[in-house]
């Protein structure tokens, strides 16, 4: 539904978001699932060794989850937003000034993105891998900047959107 009430379908660039979500949300549910194993493992029960890297997994796995939300929770408008001073204007004017903020938003979230990159193409460079599994950094710092690449560009469909039912 739109912020009009009527029903849209959704487009083909609102369902890719969707679905990054939901990858976001298997990531979180195999990343519970393995922390579970690995406390299981270490218990007294067992005394096993954990799950090896466990910690540098949950790291890197929290990180990506966490920017495969960003665009979906954007895309709904779920970010929280103040609107103490905007209240009283028409309704026209609320979603011009959501728009530009959205645009400010998605020029962030590209700045985002071209730092990641830069850390990744850094962490590529000097071969920098994580301490126990010996994975290579760089492959998810360069998700996540991807990942805020979609946000950024989440932000300008969003505020395009805006603008149009403004109008």
């Amino acid at each position: 539904m739109d912020e009009l009430g009527a029903k849209e379908a959704p487009s083909g660039f609102d369902r890719a978001v969707q679905c990054v979500a939901l990858v976001g949300g298997a990531l979180l549910i195999a990343l519970a699932t393995m922390v579970v194993v690995s406390v299981t493992l270490r218990s007294d029960l067992v005394g096993a060794a954990g799950v090896p890297g466990d910690f540098e997994l949950v790291q890197m796995a929290t990180a990506i989850a966490a920017f495969c939300f960003l665009p979906y929770c954007q895309l709904k408008r779920g970010n929280i937003f103040v609107d103490t001073f905007t209240l009283k204007l028409p309704q026209s004017w609320q979603r011009r000034i959501d728009a530009m903020w959205d645009v400010v938003y998605a020029l962030v979230m590209a700045l985002i993105a071209w730092r990641l990159g830069v850390g990744a193409r850094a962490a590529f460079a000097s071969g920098e891998n994580t301490m126990v599994l010996q994975l290579p950094s760089y492959l998810p710092i360069a998700l996540c900047a991807m990942l805020a690449g979609l946000v950024s560009l989440t932000a300008f469909v969003s505020a395009s959107r805006l603008v149009r039912t403004s109008a």
